[in-house]
């Protein structure tokens, strides 16, 4: 396993955070999160791009890169609080899918066994077949229950013939054990695919799948109580897997198949916080962030925050003080 800084650009950590070697345990000894890049985009199937994205996220930012970010409506800072460590890019050979997914698998079953949690920056969504399987070898297979935001439900029986893709890696991880399908839930779908066949499989593991419609209609407040219960049900942490296409392309259009009719930036990023308000998190990935279609970096700002808002949320969990949404801001 190596890891090389940034491997497509000059290297620089997550706003300014501190530097980590995943080679050297010393290096990340006292972390609560390690940050990581996965830049491989040969799992796409449309437009690629995105092994710019861990890059393109780590830098979204307006502010000094200066390793703090107190967060307005919680009250904490998720880069201080936490001990957070950016352990730069994975080597993920273009040519070798199969390869570079292995090499993830190995580095988020060594994160997960510190003790630590990884957040993995995609990277199109071919990774969460690795990065979710390497945490489930270590906290035990059907042990994790996932979340799953996405405009597509990536549970193809192939891709174009390749069982690899970033259109199969759910049923890969059903498949193989990692994560059992009736603790499988997806938030966000809507489009034209899949068809039949994938549906009738997808229920007949025990998914629940939250078409867009169905959330509009119905609030995703109501949706993420629902969703709640069933996570923590005989599951001992949540993998929270946010793919940016979730979001309507109005408000992220850089990534390679985009949506229409998806959430708006302000619906993701109040369920992520929730989500690390009141779960016990123990991975996260931010996938499909294509740079090359983005529009004035909004995309990967908004991923940027996705991040931020999961490690604050993750803060203030730990830190045990109230929080309300509808309290004043000021008397928090």
């Amino acid at each position: 396993m190596t890891n090389h800084g940034n491997l497509y650009g000059p290297s620089f950590t997550f706003l300014g955070i501190p530097a980590c070697d995943l080679e050297v345990p010393a290096s990340y000894a006292d972390a609560d999160v390690i940050i990581l890049g996965a830049p491989i985009d040969s799992g796409t199937s449309h437009r690629s791009g995105a092994k710019f994205g861990p890059q393109a996220i780590r830098g979204g930012d307006y502010l000094p890169h200066d390793g703090e970010r107190p967060h307005l409506a919680l009250r904490t800072d998720g880069l201080k609080d936490l001990k957070v460590y950016d352990a730069g890019d994975l080597l993920m050979p273009g040519g070798d899918l199969v390869a570079s997914l292995e090499v993830l698998a190995k580095a988020t079953e060594q994160i997960s066994r510190a003790g630590i949690i990884p957040v993995i920056l995609g990277g199109d969504h071919s990774i969460a077949s690795a990065d979710v399987a390497g945490i489930a070898k270590h906290r035990g297979l059907g042990k994790i229950s996932m979340i799953h935001f996405d405009a597509h439900a990536d549970t193809g029986a192939d891709q174009m013939g390749a069982l690899v893709g970033h259109g199969t890696p759910m049923r890969r991880l059903i498949d193989g054990g990692y994560v059992r399908g009736d603790r499988f839930l997806q938030l966000g779908l809507r489009g034209y695919w899949p068809d039949n066949e994938t549906l009738n499989w997808m229920r007949d593991q025990g998914m629940r799948s939250y078409e867009m419609t169905e959330i509009h209609h119905r609030g995703l407040g109501p949706v993420l109580d629902e969703s709640f219960a069933t996570l923590t049900n005989e599951c001992d942490g949540v993998f929270l897997s946010v793919d940016i296409d979730v979001v309507d392309p109005g408000m992220a259009p850089g990534t390679g198949t985009p949506e229409p009719g998806g959430m708006t930036s302000r619906e993701l990023l109040e369920a992520v916080r929730r989500i690390c308000l009141e779960l016990p998190v123990v991975g996260i990935d931010v996938v499909e962030v294509a740079p090359a279609f983005d529009s004035a970096d909004i995309t990967a700002i908004l991923a940027n925050r996705v991040v931020l808002e999961a490690l604050s949320a993750i803060a203030k969990r730990r830190n045990g003080t109230p929080y309300s949404p509808t309290q004043n801001l000021l008397d928090r």
